[in-house]
Order: structure tokens, then sequence, then C-alpha cells
């Protein structure tokens, strides 16, 4: 990897000696966006190319919107741990992934500044155009890891990226009262409303019950998607945001 020209040419390079083979033949066709969770962009930068740290990233954006590349994005970075979207569960394999820096919610959780998400939104712009990925498969850190991840977080302007074509969006339907769905209720309607979280990406087992995982999977979809309020039960702005979702996504969305 030394010595290699970066895929972005607005990066500067800093190899990262923590990476490996896609596994399977697989070329990226998603994006993961995290953020660092460290007191600083440095800090970040420093522990994703020390190798006792065993984790990397394609890239990393600073808060002054130097973009830093890492990875080569045909090699698999270690950025995303254990989960699965679509029902694929190596998520390195299939993925790019994208650090943001950012104290997280263990260091003050401050507001991303506008220029480092200007730079987020290139980035995401050039490598989506060179590579064809669909707006549905930008994802978050949570998305792909619900209950283990919550970066990059509730603050996170998803809005600002999809107004310039980076990932889907809906405008969250209003808090209101109504029936809710919560830990402990069975029946169809919770069926339906795991088969549509399944059918979005969302990593979770259809069973009819209203279990912990479909807790973690909610709070996830609602830290994405409707972070007004981020509590696990699916009331209707939830589902309503939800279906708004699912109504854009394209004909040939499949679970794998």
């Amino acid at each position: 990897m030394s010595g290699f020209v970066a895929d972005y040419p607005a990066a500067e390079v800093r190899v990262s000696p923590n990476f490996g083979q896609r596994r399977d033949g697989l070329i990226p066709d998603a994006i993961v966006l995290h953020y660092t969770g460290m007191e600083s962009g440095e800090a970040a930068e420093r522990w994703l190319c020390d190798p006792a740290s065993q984790v990397s990233s394609h890239y990393l954006v600073h808060e002054d919107g130097r973009v830093v590349q890492m990875v080569r994005e045909d090699a698999r970075a270690w950025h995303a741990g254990k989960g699965s979207w679509n029902g694929a569960a190596d998520v390195n394999s299939f993925s790019i992934g994208i650090e943001i820096a950012n104290g997280g919610h263990g260091f003050g959780y401050p507001d991303f500044p506008a220029r480092q998400i200007e730079a987020v939104i290139e980035l995401c712009r050039d490598i989506g155009g060179r590579r064809g990925i669909r707006p549905e498969r930008v994802l978050a850190h949570s998305d792909v890891a619900p209950g283990r991840k919550i970066d990059p977080g509730e603050k996170f302007p998803w809005r600002d990226l999809a107004e310039k074509d980076v990932g889907l969006y809906v405008e969250p339907a209003p808090l209101a009262d109504g029936t809710v769905l919560d830990v402990g209720v069975k029946g169809e309607s919770v069926e339906k409303l795991q088969s549509m979280l399944a059918y979005y990406g969302y990593g979770i087992e259809i069973t009819g019950v209203y279990d912990a995982q479909t807790e973690v999977v909610v709070a996830a979809f609602q830290r994405h998607f409707r972070p007004a309020r981020i509590d696990g039960i699916a009331d209707r702005s939830t589902r309503d945001t939800l279906l708004q979702l699912l109504a854009l996504l394209p004909a040939d969305n499949e679970v794998s």
C-alpha cells in the first residue's frame, strides 16, 4: 500500500497497515459513515494508522474539511466490525468506510462544522459517482450495527447530504399521539413492522414479537431518520417515516 495514489484526488494520503482483501470478490456498493469518537481528529488519524489498533477506515474527514485516505478503496478496511445490511454480514467487504472527526457522545458530541459536512458530501458524491452507489446504500454505522453502535448520531445532518443527492432522506413524520408498538407486543402489526425494517435493509428477525432486538433496531432507525425522539418505540411518526422511505426504494431492492 505504500505510496499509493489517492482514489479521491482531493485527499491527502497516510497509509494504514490495517486492511485486507475484500472477501468473495465483492466490489464496494455501499458507504458507511462513522464518527471517530475521540478527543481530536489527529488522535483518530494516529489510531486508525496504528497496527496495534486493528481498526482503519478508507477515509477520515477532519473538522476543517481536510480529507485523508488511509486504505485503497479496492481493499477491505476494518471500520465496521460485526453487523449486517440487506442480509449481508461482512459489512467491511461490501462497503467503503468514512470516519468523520467528532468527539461523539463520549466527548460532548459537538455539532459537525459546515466545512466538514461539505467535504463529506463532496467525497461521497465522488465515490458514489465513480462506483454507482445508490442513495439508499449510504448508511450510518448505527444502521449496520444496531444496539452496538450509535454513530454518526442524531446530530448528523442527513438532510444536508440528501439535498446534494447523497443518501436517502424524507422529512420525518411529526410526533403525534396514537397506537404504539413496544416491547412485549405480539401479532401481525409487529410482524409487518419487522418486515418493513428488514426490507429497508436492517438486520432483524421477523418473529411477530416486539422483543429487545426489535427495540434496538427501531432506535437505530429513529437515530438516522426520526431523531426527534429515540426511544425504540414504534409510534405513529416512526412507522409513517418508515413507510415514506420504503416508497422511495427502487423496485429491485431485495433482502439477500
